[in-house]
């Protein structure tokens, strides 16, 4: 029997549930420094950690992508570099994907130190030119507490490494043949992705991007999570209809998850956001007062209405700032301030920096002389 769209995302919410326990205890695990090398502390919290991506000629492209983009959304949406990457070779050298791009890799296996997870991206025949040495390499990171993963493909060197017996693997459906065929004693799941002790293995792209999903929420939070997610549009956050996502601001749900009175508030709000409404007409409208109004909004994000309403405005003409040319007027007029002095103030409240600040700031995620930098 077909699953609807309701029963297909209660099925998926169950399924990253699932799995969650098994990820946490990774994540868990190195932040409370099972080799000795940090606490779980707010130190901890904040250190930045280090992925390495080990790469084989004809690795799925996808897979490498669906893990770094929402980390790099991460950083830009936190303004921190909680997570950081680096694309290793056996031997250094440049290694072509599956669609015949060429990456170029910053480290050889042998050489990689100080690397909290290494995640091996790979097609099913993917092997080490020199097996003793770079299966030696993975063994000397795992005896170390390095978390080691495989993505899609990647499960195969990393099972003929010998580094997954005891541990249930998940494989792609289209790989468990013939993983079953080379591996017979390996436990495997159809699961999207299964976590055991510092093992984490993954069955495709998709599922990559919930693992990544999973890696900013234990380290930057729910709400950072959700919004990553959104900036992609990605399915863990889909409702019924498959409309656009909005996060709510401060709060660990999108804007069509809220109550149906807050939710149509906030749409109103979207969608008046250079001549704004008075909280008053927004009460009108969705039939509710506006004592009610207050408690529902405070309990569910913090803010008053109000409040809300301008965090949502400068959160507009934040990517304004960030990613177009548009002086300081324009972009305090599109969201209906009469002049760029109390848009300034208010930008400098919510967000630690002016305006001009923040575009001026040089870094790889904002906007350089002027020019966008391109984004999501």
């Amino acid at each position: 029997m077909r699953l609807d769209r309701v029963d297909r995302s209660v099925v998926l919410w169950c399924q990253r549930q699932t799995s969650q326990s098994g990820l946490r205890e990774i994540f868990d695990l190195k932040e409370r420094g099972a080799m000795g090398h940090q606490q779980a502390d707010s130190a901890g919290q904040h250190a930045c950690l280090h992925l390495g991506f080990l790469i084989f000629s004809g690795f799925p492209m996808a897979c490498l992508t669906s893990m770094i983009e929402p980390l790099r959304a991460a950083n830009e949406i936190s303004g921190r570099e909680a997570f950081r990457w680096s694309l290793i070779s056996e031997d250094g050298a440049a290694v072509e994907s599956s669609a015949k791009v060429a990456f170029h890799p910053s480290a050889k296996l042998a050489g990689v130190r100080g690397v909290d997870h290494i995640v091996l991206l790979s097609p099913p025949n993917g092997r080490f030119a020199n097996p003793r040495q770079g299966n030696g390499a993975l063994r000397a990171l795992a005896r170390h507490g390095t978390v080691l993963g495989g993505v899609s493909g990647g499960v195969f060197p990393l099972a003929r490494a010998g580094l997954l017996e005891g541990h249930v693997t998940s494989v792609h459906w289209c790989y468990a043949s013939a993983f079953a065929d080379e591996f017979p004693d390996h436990p495997t799941t159809d699961e999207v992705i299964a976590a055991q002790g510092r093992r984490l293995t993954v069955s495709g792209a998709a599922a990559a991007f919930d693992a990544a999903l999973m890696l900013i929420d234990q380290r930057l939070g729910r709400e950072v999570m959700t919004e990553v997610a959104c900036w992609f549009q990605h399915p863990q956050v889909r409702g019924a209809g498959e409309r656009q996502k909005i996060p709510a601001l401060r709060a660990a749900a999108t804007s069509d998850m809220l109550p149906e009175p807050v939710g149509r508030a906030v749409r109103i709000m979207s969608e008046n956001l250079a001549e704004p409404v008075s909280i008053a007409d927004i009460c009108a409208q969705i039939d509710l007062s506006p004592r009610h109004l207050e408690r529902l909004f405070k309990t569910l994000t913090g803010k008053s209405p109000l409040v809300y309403y301008r965090n949502l405005r400068l959160a507009a003409a934040r990517q304004l700032v960030m990613y177009s040319n548009k002086s300081m007027n324009e972009v305090a007029q599109a969201i209906g301030y009469a002049s760029a002095s109390p848009f300034r103030q208010r930008y400098l409240e919510t967000y630690g920096l002016t305006p001009d600040e923040e575009r001026r700031k040089i870094n790889t995620f904002r906007v350089r002389d002027n020019r966008p930098v391109p984004s999501v």
